[in-house]
């Protein structure tokens, strides 16, 4: 419980010092490079990432790397287990990367500002056209050459076996068919022992990310296409089962 409460603690100063520090970057990446000033953002951000990952006692084992293209967009497709999925992660990209979060976190306070600094999107799901103009925002994000990150099960896999994935919707992967950028598979595993099997305590633990070779839409033979979200389904429970022997 106590490191649940330093943890909390630490993100709530580290979302108060964004509100400045985000506001200076947006004036300095108006009057001058803009892609510098993102990228700096990122980098904030990713900077506490890892001071959360330190407080909670979390190691990750990073695989994989050499599979994401230098210099070009991506959509990230990742398994969904826990909270520390993102904090990992968006720990470690190389690049400009936005996440497709739910909508529900519109509600925190600062959060949405911080995310939106850094090319989040939010999907409402209740609402179809709102639903579509995220995705379509997820082309034009990717067009500009920052990446996105989606998690295609659409909620967090509470299946025992880790490697049984939830259904992964098709039209997750659209961005990839509509501007034709590769799809990184991520396999993670063990972000649910982090917080999720012991809520509100958090427990040191091994988290591995594994990264697979780029896939591209037009590369998948024509009668896999229809059914896009188990192909990928089976690539990263594959992924899961080589990181399940790391364990």
């Amino acid at each position: 419980m106590f490191r649940f409460i330093i943890v909390v603690l630490y993100v709530a100063l580290f979302l108060l010092s964004a509100l400045p520090y985000f506001g200076i970057e947006w004036i300095l990446g108006r009057c001058f490079d803009k892609r510098k000033s993102d990228l700096r953002s990122l980098h904030y951000v990713q900077w506490g990432f890892r001071v959360v990952l330190f407080l909670s006692g979390v190691k990750v084992t990073f695989l994989g790397d050499e599979n994401i293209p230098k210099g070009e967009p991506v959509l990230y497709a990742a398994n969904h287990r826990g909270m520390f999925d993102i904090v990992s992660t968006y720990s470690h990209v190389p690049d400009l990367t936005g996440f497709i979060s739910k909508d529900n976190l519109l509600k925190v306070p600062i959060l949405p500002f911080v995310m939106k600094r850094i090319y989040c999107l939010f999907l409402n799901r209740r609402d179809p056209k709102e639903g579509m103009k995220t995705i379509t925002a997820s082309f034009d994000y990717i067009r500009q050459g920052v990446s996105m990150f989606i998690f295609p099960e659409g909620t967090r896999n509470r299946n025992e076996d880790s490697t049984q994935l939830l259904m992964m919707h098709n039209g997750s992967f659209k961005a990839a068919q509509r501007t034709g950028c590769p799809v990184i598979p991520v396999a993670i595993s063990n972000s649910d022992l982090v917080l999720e099997k012991q809520f509100p305590r958090i427990r040191p633990a091994h988290i591995v990310v594994r990264f697979g070779k780029p896939v591209f839409f037009k590369d998948i033979p024509e009668d896999q296409r229809k059914n896009i979200g188990d192909y990928f389904a089976d690539i990263i429970s594959g992924m899961l089962k080589e990181n399940a022997q790391l364990l």
